[in-house]
């Protein structure tokens, strides 16, 4: 995230509108480059465009004059009074960019919290286990235990997710309705002849508990030691047994786990960024429970948010 000095996200195109040099003006701007939004900029130099004046007549320019590509044809660039939100893909990945006011983030945080967290791990407080959290973000229920007051959400955020082999609009975070963070590892450790219906992420959390194992950050070191991309759904199917599964997982781990990737393991939230490569970067999970998102609510709220859409306004 970077903090700009101007009041609205129209003044910020207003201060680049002329600018000679437009890829080196975003570049010291924002920090690096932002695919095709310094296609804006070359515009108006060749087409002579006169500044905006309104949102409005911004948004027009950036309909007609903003670069993005991808296959969906759907609203890629949706500018509002308070934030502009842009989809598009670089040929490798899809990808998103932002800009928000200060109006906006204060106005909805349960929407913005995440995208506006501009350090790593995520805070880690949590609340008593009578707390309770509550949201409106469509997730994926799977039932590992009765009914009860705890439960954890999974969020992983990884290039080309093999539910839809894309990294946006994923299919949402996958809820454990009465489990703990802290149980989570134990109600996974077992045969389960429902498993292969389980979505992936939960079927590769699976596959790297060890047998018997009660200590999810186990699995996760694991998993930061994973090289590369995660193995397909189809061959975590394959095992007959989740101790098959588990020595299938296993023979795939670096030695060790890469030094860029990070890793902070607390009672009620568990967070990965695991290293790809230079290219790609980090993907990342976060696993927490209702205590924490109690004590988190925008953040969980957002996080949540995030895993389902790439719009964080999208209902």
């Amino acid at each position: 995230m970077v903090t700009l000095p101007d009041a609205t996200v129209l003044d910020w195109f207003r201060r680049g509108w002329e600018h000679e040099d437009p890829k080196g003006w975003i570049d010291s701007e924002l920090g690096g480059d932002v695919y095709g939004l310094e296609s804006i900029f070359e515009e108006v130099g060749e087409r002579n465009l006169p500044p905006p004046e309104s949102v409005d007549e911004l948004r027009q320019l950036l309909t007609e004059y903003l670069w993005v590509e991808g296959d969906d044809t759907g609203d890629l660039i949706r500018l509002g009074e308070h934030a502009l939100r842009v989809r598009t893909d670089d040929d490798e990945v899809d990808l998103a960019y932002y800009f928000v006011d200060d109006d906006a983030a204060a106005a909805s945080p349960d929407r913005l919290a995440f995208l506006l967290h501009d350090t790593w791990p995520l805070p880690t407080d949590a609340g008593r286990s009578e707390t309770a959290f509550s949201h409106n973000v469509p997730v994926r229920a799977v039932r590992l235990a009765p009914p009860g007051t705890d439960c954890t959400f999974s969020v992983r955020l990884c290039w080309q997710s093999p539910d839809l082999y894309r990294n946006l609009d994923l299919t949402g975070a996958v809820q454990f309705p009465g489990v703990s963070l802290p149980d989570l590892a134990a109600h996974l450790a077992v045969d389960d002849p429902g498993s292969h219906r389980w979505p992936h992420d939960v079927r590769l959390l699976r596959a790297l508990v060890a047998p018997g194992e009660h200590d999810l950050g186990r699995a996760l070191e694991r998993y930061a030691r994973l090289p590369g991309y995660a193995p397909s759904p189809a061959s975590l199917d394959r095992m007959p047994t989740h101790e098959a599964v588990h020595r299938e997982m296993t023979d795939l781990l670096h030695a060790e786990r890469p030094t860029e990737s990070l890793i902070r393991l607390d009672t009620h939230i568990a967070q990965v960024a695991r290293y790809i490569d230079g290219f790609f970067g980090f993907d990342q999970w976060f696993l927490f429970d209702n205590r924490w998102a109690a004590a988190n609510p925008d953040l969980a709220r957002s996080l949540l948010r995030h895993a389902a859409h790439w719009d964080p306004y999208e209902n």
